[in-house]
């Protein structure tokens, strides 16, 4: 095992890249007729394990001001928790092919389901973009499906969406609003769409938003991540997406123990690529940014208040 052992010098962890038979074939040659089985045992009693590759490193260094950033979003989490106010984190799912397709996972079944061999976009019903919106205070989710692009425009109307079906009635008194989100995508903070697309909802409910983003390669953290769309990959998986309802259902049938639930819709709108947020339309905003990472953290506040005459 010598040559073929590989291990952590920290944890004590060993591991090898030679198969049980292999390793059972050898010790029968030198005289030990020992199962693949027995072998499987006797490894794991010297501290062997089957491991596969875990994704940890970014690729490229890391941001220096990332830990900074971590204390100031939850600084600004705790801040609006404490005045009752609503913090949702934000993202997009990996796009979806609607049809037949064979699905990642396994789920329990008599027979096996039978799906199309290759995985065509041409042979596609269509293409569902799940965009996400987790309430962390509350532990709630909303997912806007979407079936054209992911565009700042798509992920602004599925956040307003959010808004006039649940999150004005949660939040009815409610005058700030807390966004999560990725520096990259649909909501990337150096996306001008995305900055008026958050100016018109602003001033349409007379809410200010506050963005706080998470820095380059830092997604997983994000907490739409892993409190959310994780569950829903669960929920969906070896289960083939035949229909946009099929995709609908598994989103809204998906719930934990401790009480998680999730809306779903579909939108159906068709949003255009290419669009740009005009130099007016910049100029116009309300836009206040924080003096820490002032790219990453920013205010938008409502050109009209509450007070104003319609």
């Amino acid at each position: 095992m010598k040559d073929a052992t590989a291990g952590d010098p920290v944890s004590g962890l060993l591991w090898t890249h030679k198969s049980l038979r292999t390793i059972s074939t050898e010790l029968e040659r030198r005289g030990h007729a020992v199962s693949a089985p027995t072998v499987s045992r006797l490894l794991r009693a010297q501290h062997y394990s089957q491991r596969v590759n875990h994704k940890r490193h970014s690729g490229k260094q890391e941001s220096p001001e990332r830990d900074e950033q971590f204390g100031y979003i939850s600084r600004q989490k705790a801040a609006h928790a404490r005045r009752r106010e609503p913090v949702i984190s934000v993202d997009t799912k990996k796009k979806e092919l609607i049809g037949e397709f064979r699905a990642a996972g396994t789920e329990w079944r008599r027979e096996r389901r039978e799906v199309l061999m290759y995985d065509f976009p041409g042979d596609a019903r269509g293409k569902a973009i799940p965009y996400g919106i987790y309430d962390i205070g509350r532990n709630e989710g909303y997912v806007s499906l979407g079936i054209s692009h992911d565009t700042p425009l798509f992920a602004v109307e599925a956040i307003r969406r959010w808004w006039l079906d649940e999150g004005r009635q949660r939040y009815t008194e409610a005058e700030r609003l807390l966004i999560e989100a990725d520096c990259g995508g649909s909501n990337s903070n150096r996306t001008g769409l995305w900055l008026v697309g958050l100016q018109a909802f602003a001033d349409e409910f007379c809410v200010a938003v506050t963005v706080t983003h998470y820095p380059s390669g830092a997604s997983k953290w994000n907490p739409v991540e892993h409190r959310m769309f994780s569950l829903i990959s669960r929920n969906w998986a070896g289960q083939p997406l035949t229909s946009y309802e099929t995709a609908l259902k598994h989103i809204r049938t998906t719930t934990t123990t401790t009480g998680f639930r999730c809306t779903a819709r579909l939108d159906r709108h068709r949003y255009e690529l290419g669009l740009k947020a005009t130099p007016e339309e910049l100029a116009s905003l309300r836009i206040r940014r924080h003096r820490l990472f002032p790219d990453w953290n920013y205010t938008i506040s409502p050109r009209i208040s509450r007070e104003s005459p319609t």
